[in-house]
């Protein structure tokens, strides 16, 4: 995100917020440099930001936490859960306080601010490398959900190939490419992130659907004895068990990076002082539902659960309309990934434009600029999604680099480089254990990763 000139606020202005000292937190009306495209920016709701927040968070990610709870058990993985939740608020609320201390309006400006050019873009490159494994996701689940996927040699059909068979129309690459000239380009073409908060409402209405729908069939399939007692705590026999279970940390990660439009809500609310309100509120939301999702989730499939267990539901559930719900519940998540794509692309575009165009006019006032870097990311992300074969490969990668960077290693360095001298002690403890934990966890991840990777291409040579 680039960072613009602020113009001072009136004391009579349509968004109503009141003049500020000039050493005090900034609540500027004009943001244009953040926004990356210029021009006046109306205020937001909090309702708008909330969805638009949320939507950012629940992403894909829901889909992976099942299978989390297959490898942690439901005690440690809900525990988990809630405290990559309270870890994240407080995350964002170092980014807040040192952007209002520094008149920062983006992460890139904060970023850049503490440890200059090269910190500025150490950000932009993350982000770039976090959202288009995102997107690159969100692409393969909506594959998998129409077209169909293949796990451990058992194929899994599709939503389109049920309804109408195989045919050439219907399989993987075609379906991506006019999901993506026919839903993502146009959603793309947004200039301003409030203008996706119906949208954004929309994905929000249709992920809680996913839930209620999910919560539903476990609850008729509990009460017929269908189901078994999940696995509460987790299976640990040995080392490789054990290391086993780190695993899970980058896509807990993942699940939660929200950091890089935070400073985008902000800088388009109507009364900036309710972003905490905002932040707050998304996360209550979004925690509920990954804790239903995984709870109900894991209890339907237990350990057949699949990495996307959307694809779960291409099988038999084994209650009435059981096919009609299955399919329900798959369309339903597939639309929320098309609606959320749109507010994770508007960051994206927008750090590399910084990146490529630093010094360049805003992004919306060139037409050319802005879509051709619209247009090449798509082209980028489309391809990821056809060669990419899991989401588990891409959240491992993206959650162990990128999104652990952007949620906690850059805002805990902003902390203690603490140019400003206002980050107390208890800050600088938290700063310090989140670094080694986010550093020792992920590293451990990688570890197990590659080691299980040399074991599997190992195994048939033995």
């Amino acid at each position: 995100m680039t960072i613009g000139s602020i113009t001072p606020k009136d004391k009579h202005s349509s968004r109503g917020k009141k003049v500020v000292d000039e050493n005090s937190p900034l609540l500027p009306t004009r943001r244009e440099g953040d926004a990356g495209y210029g021009g006046e920016v109306n205020g937001a709701s909090f309702t708008g930001a909330v969805f638009n927040l949320s939507t950012t968070i629940v992403g894909a990610g829901i889909m992976a936490l099942p299978a989390t709870m297959k490898v942690l058990g439901l005690v440690l993985g809900i525990a988990l859960i809630i405290f990559m939740a309270f870890l994240t608020d407080a995350s964002i609320e170092l980014l807040l306080r040192f952007s209002r201390a520094g008149k920062s309006v983006s992460y890139g400006g904060l970023m850049g601010e503490a440890f200059g050019k090269w910190g500025k873009v150490l950000l932009q490159l993350s982000v770039l490398i976090n959202n288009v494994g995102v997107l690159i996701v969100y692409m393969i689940i909506i594959g998998d959900v129409l077209s169909g996927t293949s796990s451990s040699g058992v194929h899994h059909a599709g939503v389109l190939e049920g309804w109408f068979g195989d045919h050439w129309w219907n399989g993987r690459t075609f379906v991506l490419l006019v999901t993506t000239l026919g839903i993502f380009s146009p959603l793309a073409c947004f200039k301003r992130i409030d203008s996706l908060s119906f949208t954004s409402a929309l994905s929000v209405a249709l992920a809680v659907a996913f839930v209620v729908i999910t919560v539903g069939i476990s609850i008729v399939k509990l009460i017929s004895g269908g189901l078994g007692m999940p696995r509460i705590l987790p299976d640990v026999t040995d080392f490789t068990s054990l290391i086993n279970l780190f695993t899970v940390v980058p896509v807990l990660v993942t699940a939660f990076i929200c950091h890089y439009n935070v400073h985008s809500i902000d800088n388009e609310l109507e009364d900036s002082t309710h972003i905490k309100g905002v932040v707050r509120t998304s996360l209550a939301l979004c925690s509920t539902v990954y804790i239903m999702t995984s709870i109900f989730g894991f209890l339907l499939f237990g350990d057949a659960t699949l990495d996307d267990v959307l694809a779960n539901f291409d099988a038999d559930l084994g209650i009435p309309f059981g096919s009609v719900l299955s399919d329900v519940v798959r369309v339903s998540y597939a639309a929320h990934l098309m609606l959320v794509f749109p507010v994770i692309f508007y960051p994206l575009r927008l750090n590399l434009d910084g990146l490529l165009f630093p010094s360049a006019r805003p992004l919306g006032s060139s037409n050319t600029r802005f879509a051709f870097i619209s247009s090449g990311l798509l082209i980028i992300i489309f391809l990821g999604a056809n060669f990419i074969p899991s989401i588990w490969d891409a959240f491992q990668f993206t959650g162990a680099t990128a999104a652990v960077c952007l949620g906690f290693i850059f805002p805990a360095a902003i902390t203690l480089r603490d140019r400003h001298n206002i980050a107390t002690k208890k800050d600088k403890i938290l700063c310090i254990f989140m670094i080694v934990l986010a550093v020792f966890s992920n590293v451990v991840a990688i570890y197990s990763d590659a080691f299980a990777l040399f074991k599997k291409n190992a195994s048939p040579s033995e």
